[in-house]
């Protein structure tokens, strides 16, 4: 009798509700492994198996697209790139992404480390996406690499650098994504500094909500939350220590600053948010 054939996880998954964007249809360039150049303390999907500045096709695209032709895309408000790691290295993005579009007519979101902005070339993918979102942690390279534990030749510098540029070329949305954690809560100012440079359309304010997986798994994606003997517990900065830094933030830069509980919503588990005890 033939033994049973392994079957692959979907390249999309969803959709699940975002506080950000509404109805979010995954889809995921990596789900081979967990893939990326941080190894965040905080990423919900635990352990980042394959730690690499590396750009190829980990997933054929015509293997995204049937997924997605399959999946409920209809009943999503946006197609977001995001997933089992870092979309950006996924060399055929930009194939996706007009893949995407072609198929469905959704906008498409994709939620980056900011790592690879400097690449001239991943910009140039990314100008077909409707909307950005690039994570910003760190206002320093001693908090970058403890936070955000990058692959070697990735910094602070330059993946600063690649935001400005990005914001510089890009005609679409675009967000910074601020986990705030008890390691960056005095850097205030300097994030200030920063974000007055960047000038996005939308600063995210993110806390841990969300205990970090002990290993890697598919389920990671989206609305699945480990239990508390599948996960560690995490530690966030106080209700009241967050809303002074949000309100700080909004009022040094003019910028549109925004979190779950300024805008008075229950967190659904969703944004890929997660914690670290520091």
């Amino acid at each position: 009798m033939p033994a049973e054939l392994k079957t692959e996880p979907s390249t999309v998954y969803g959709p699940v509700n975002s506080w950000r964007v509404g109805r979010s249809l995954g889809v995921d360039l990596l789900c081979v492994n967990s893939v990326c150049s941080f190894r965040c303390a905080y990423c919900q999907l635990g352990r980042i198996n394959v730690h690499t500045a590396e750009r190829r096709v980990y997933v054929p695209t015509e293997r995204v697209l049937e997924d997605l032709g399959a999946a409920d895309w209809r009943g999503a408000d946006v197609i977001t790139l995001s997933g089992s790691g870092e979309p950006t290295l996924a060399a055929n993005l930009g194939e996706v992404i007009r893949g995407i579009k072609r198929l469905t007519g959704k906008p498409v979101l994709v939620l980056t480390n900011s790592a690879h902005l400097w690449d001239a070339h991943v910009r140039r993918e990314l100008s077909r996406a409707d909307s950005v979102f690039c994570k910003l942690d760190a206002a320093d390279e001693e908090t970058f690499r403890r936070l955000n534990r990058p692959a070697g030749g990735v910094t602070l510098r330059t993946t600063f650098e690649g935001i400005r540029r990005l914001r510089a070329e890009y005609e679409g949305r675009l967000g910074i994504q601020l986990m705030l954690l008890p390691l960056n809560r005095g850097r205030a100012a300097e994030f200030a500094d920063m974000l007055r440079c960047l000038r996005p359309d939308e600063v995210q304010l993110n806390s841990p909500r969300r205990a970090v997986p002990r290993a890697w798994t598919p389920d990671a994606r989206g609305n699945h939350a480990p239990s508390e003997r599948e996960g560690v517990l995490l530690k966030a900065v106080a209700p009241a220590e967050a809303a002074a830094f949000e309100n700080y933030l909004r009022r040094a830069t003019g910028l549109n600053v925004v979190s779950r509980e300024s805008r008075g919503e229950q967190s659904t588990g969703v944004d890929g948010t997660a914690g670290i005890r520091v």
